[in-house]
């Protein structure tokens, strides 16, 4: 029998389907988040990987040039090989253009759940489809849409399918992959999607300790350790409270968190700071990558970036440009969430 096991975040619930639905699609339409970010990033300079023209826009030397080097893309794995074999793991990100980062986060975890399940052949799929277009135009890298993903993995022959995502949290995009997934049920014989990568209590706890120990020689009471996230307006932004209550109630009165589109704000969290006795302040993206967001909202010199913000307030301020994806315990928290899809289609 054909079934499709979702695996649920938030709620610890593994729900069977029966396949039925038709096997291809368009890709799905863009989340309310996506157009949100999109909207955003249109009004900022052209570092802003969302502000780029699409591939169909005609070429102009200023299109050709970037202010800035996000490292060698072709030392990165796009993962959209054919001939893969009856299992396949798609790995799901939303994605950055910032190629060392791309390489160093997403490619990493891609890489820890290759090792983890040598049965799975691993690929890759990206939800921004400006993110796409900008990587194409610039680099000549041509990486999957999820859709695209799909189609080749139908096309494979491929027979068990497990999509794991690299959300932070089951948001809008989340529950997009969720529902574009069960259209392809029926061209699969076995299909699951894993949580993202806060879901339960156990996940939080890991994460808190991740972060906390890659910062640990940060924390000498004097510097306020501040982790800034995306933000969403769905429910899921409650994520980003539960973090930093975690922090306090772990005994690490020094880390704060806070987010670029949602709450709490960069003022919330300067208020926080400033109610402190600090002398410096680090900053360190809450996200998978070190993208757009975290090399200008949060390091950019933009008077609005946190590191003004902060400077302004009359703190040393130190970036550290480094994505979740980078520390290995989460990566290993995506192999657990992973494995966790897996055995659910062996029940």
């Amino acid at each position: 029998m054909r079934k499709m096991g979702v695996l649920f975040a938030g709620i610890g619930l593994a729900a069977v389907m029966t396949a039925g639905c038709g096997a291809k699609t368009q890709q799905a339409a863009v989340t309310e988040a996506e157009k949100a970010a999109q909207e955003k990033s249109a009004e900022t300079t052209t570092a802003s990987e969302n502000s780029l023209p699409e591939t169909n826009a005609p070429e102009t030397e200023e299109d050709e040039e970037e202010n800035y080097d996000t490292g060698d893309a072709s030392l990165d794995n796009v993962r959209n090989q054919d001939g893969v074999g009856e299992r396949e793991l798609l790995v799901v990100s939303f994605g950055t253009s910032y190629n060392d980062s791309r390489r160093l986060t997403v490619g990493a975890i891609e890489a820890a759940l290759e090792t983890a399940f040598p049965g799975y052949s691993v690929r890759r799929g990206f939800t921004s489809q400006i993110i796409i277009d900008h990587v194409k135009k610039r680099d000549r890298v041509s990486i999957d849409n999820v859709g695209e993903a799909l189609d080749r993995a139908v096309a494979n022959g491929v027979k068990t399918l497990v999509i794991q995502p690299t959300h932070l949290m089951d948001g809008l995009e989340y529950m997009d992959l969720v529902n574009e997934a069960a259209k392809y049920s029926d061209a699969f014989e076995r299909i699951a999607v894993g949580k993202p990568l806060l879901a339960t209590d156990e996940d939080f706890a890991a994460v808190a300790r991740a972060i906390t120990a890659a910062t640990a020689r940060y924390d000498d009471g004097e510097t306020a350790i501040c982790f800034m996230g995306h933000g969403t307006e769905a429910a899921s932004n409650a994520v980003y409270e539960k973090m930093q209550a975690v922090l306090k109630d772990g005994g690490f009165a020094h880390y704060y968190v806070g987010t670029v589109e949602a709450v709490p704000t960069l003022e919330d969290v300067l208020a926080m700071v400033q109610a402190g006795d600090y002398k410096r302040v680090v900053l360190q993206p809450l996200m998978i990558v070190a993208g757009d967001h975290a090399n200008n909202d949060m390091a950019g010199d933009e008077e609005d970036s946190w590191k003004s913000a902060f400077e302004g307030a009359g703190y040393e301020v130190e970036c550290v440009l480094r994505g979740l994806g980078e520390l290995e315990e989460i990566q290993e928290l995506f192999v657990e969430h992973a494995k966790a899809a897996i055995e659910s289609l062996e029940q």
